[in-house]
């Protein structure tokens, strides 16, 4: 489902469309990155809860669609811009740094997390999996694979293994874990090849939305996932009274203006 805003402006032939995600966090990253060009300006401390209502000034006269966050992609053509996430600008063969018209910086509030139920963060398969993910295989495939349109976040990338985990006790055994297809499963079949050599099976399931990944994860059918950013996490969390915490970040997505019907930035810029 998709809303038309034009935040205070009165539509017209010569408005500016951009699309934007309709979920609370990224819709706020994308209205703060046309912020920093200088497109709109925010209320006061709107932040990274900030949606369209909470546009200051318009001076573009910018007119606002609010679309799902996967279908960003397929309503691009439709529009002038639109401002998309990086893993789905990378399912679309778009290139956030080559094809993007502006991105966002590498903001560490925004890094894409390894999340599971509260109480299982100490659990063997969990630290196991955490492991796996912050391990220099995994931050070197991320470098090497994405070029700059993934950034990984490990600060100290390690050799994929805890010495605190009974690997003995996970052998023959399987780690489930809820992800979105690009980049998240590819960068976890990496993190599954190196519990592999420990005897460990890392299942990966795909989902190509953003609710029912923390779903199975609360039901405890599906032990974690990789796939959000805290902010979104805790946004979720509060609505849905879930209790789904972080146990590691381990990339950074950095959002992306894209242009439509518009090939450059002139349509803004003028």
């Amino acid at each position: 489902m998709k809303k038309i805003i034009s935040a205070g402006c009165k539509k017209n032939s010569s408005a500016v469309t951009i699309a934007v995600p309709n979920d609370t966090t990224n819709e706020a990253r994308s209205l703060l990155l046309l912020e920093e060009k200088g497109y709109i300006k925010l209320k006061d401390g709107a932040g990274i809860t900030a949606t369209i209502n909470d546009i200051e000034e318009n001076k573009k006269n910018i007119v606002f669609k609010e679309v799902e966050a996967a279908q960003l992609p397929n309503v691009l053509k439709d529009v002038d811009y639109a401002v998309i996430n990086s893993n789905y600008a990378i399912e679309a063969k778009l290139n956030p740094v080559k094809d993007s018209l502006a991105i966002e910086g590498s903001s560490s509030a925004y890094s894409n997390i390894l999340a599971v139920k509260e109480g299982e963060e100490n659990s063997d398969k969990i630290k196991a999996l955490k492991a796996a993910l912050e391990s220099k295989k995994v931050a070197d495939f991320i470098s090497e694979k994405y070029s700059g349109a993934v950034v990984s976040t490990v600060e100290n990338p390690g050799d994929g293994f805890d010495s605190s985990v009974n690997y003995d006790s996970l052998k023959g055994k399987k780690i489930t874990v809820a992800a979105s297809p690009t980049p998240h499963a590819e960068i976890l079949a990496v993190a599954k090849e190196i519990l592999a050599e420990k005897n460990v099976t890392l299942d990966i399931k795909e989902f190509t939305d953003y609710v029912q990944p923390n779903n199975v994860v609360e039901s405890g059918e599906i032990d974690a996932n990789y796939f959000q950013h805290k902010p979104y996490l805790d946004d979720f969390n509060d609505q849905n009274g879930t209790h789904i915490v972080s146990v590691s970040a381990i990339h950074v997505e950095p959002m992306g203006l894209y242009g439509g019907k518009q090939k450059d930035l002139s349509a803004l810029d003028k």
